[in-house]
């Protein structure tokens, strides 16, 4: 088990490495640069700017340099810790990102504590209980739920509380609390506003785990260790958290790799849509105004978190699931 792990932290660096390039020629890929959108800008307002101010910010920036040496500069700094500085918020990433970082985190905590809660129960009662009304109830959630995009879940949400309740679900905080420091008031008020996204950014996850847990333990309920372990007179429902459960499991856990980048963005439309201070407004935003740095700072922790998720997931296969320690022995 700690030679499996150890080759795929062996593999960390290297993956790394070839994301960042990566995310490197994503951010570089549209044309111009965050100077060019901001002459832009100014044009729009019917401002002018001299040449010779252009060129100043383009060498304030490091814009002026060849591609390769803003990679190697970006890259540089990123060893020693340091994400750089966003060219549209004039403010240091590191302190950019981690002003959104424990609303985030909290927010997929919920989204994650929800969907599993909520997907694991319904797919093991849909699969040992086939073809009865629950099962076919469940059965429609669940196309209802992958069927409907979560940005369309949220604005139907936001207007059945405002038709109906005359209450607002934006946002993660009521006004008074929205740049007050951190106290017990405002986590209590933040408390009381994260449930919405989170069941909204849930459902969809929930729908797709739920019929993914059905299908496999379907498949392991019809396998012959199930009739014979019946016939030595064990409990029904001892051996179906005993064995197939544990085996229809796989197929989830795999799932984690691409789950965690998912709830660190907490799902960029949604987010958008329902104006959380979360990271993925944030990167929209870089994106937008070609803020190269900010972004890319943001897309290589995405990466970053992919490649942990993707770990978490192989460690956790190897223990729930033998097999896969024999074959990689």
């Amino acid at each position: 088990m700690a030679q499996y792990v150890l080759k795929r932290l062996l593999l960390l660096p290297l993956l790394l490495f070839i994301f960042s390039i990566i995310a490197f020629a994503l951010i570089q890929a549209p044309p111009g640069d965050f100077i060019t959108s901001y002459i832009a800008e100014l044009a729009a307002s019917g401002s002018a700017v001299e040449r010779a101010q252009i060129d100043a910010l383009r060498a304030q920036y490091g814009l002026d340099q060849p591609m390769y040496m803003q990679y190697f500069k970006w890259v540089g700094n990123v060893l020693q810790g340091d994400l750089g500085v966003s060219l549209d918020w004039r403010k240091s990433n590191v302190e950019l990102i981690s002003e959104r970082l424990v609303l985030t985190l909290m927010l997929g905590a919920f989204t994650f504590l929800i969907t599993w809660s909520i997907a694991i129960p319904i797919g093991i009662y849909s699969a040992t209980h086939q073809y009865s009304f629950l099962d076919y109830f469940f059965t429609v959630f669940n196309y209802i739920g992958v069927g409907t995009p979560s940005f369309m879940t949220a604005l139907i949400v936001m207007w059945v509380a405002f038709k109906y309740f005359g209450a607002s679900v934006t946002g993660l905080f009521s006004p008074e609390y929205v740049d007050a420091p951190w106290s017990g008031g405002r986590l209590v008020d933040l408390l009381k506003h994260l449930w919405v996204p989170a069941l909204i950014l849930a459902l969809d996850g929930t729908a797709r785990l739920a019929r993914i847990m059905r299908a496999n333990l379907l498949d392991e309920l019809k396998k012959p260790y199930m009739e014979m372990a019946r016939a030595k007179g064990m409990s029904e429902w001892r051996l179906v958290l005993k064995y197939p459960v544990r085996l229809a499991f796989n197929p989830l856990v795999s799932t984690i790799g691409w789950y965690l980048p998912l709830l660190f963005s907490g799902s960029l439309i949604v987010a958008t849509v329902l104006n959380l201070p979360t990271i993925g407004p944030l990167l929209l935003r870089a994106l937008i105004v070609q803020d190269m740095f900010l972004a890319g700072a943001i897309i290589l922790i995405y990466c970053m978190l992919g490649m942990i998720g993707t770990i978490m997931s192989d460690i956790l296969l190897a223990w729930l699931d033998p097999r896969i320690r024999m074959e990689e022995g």
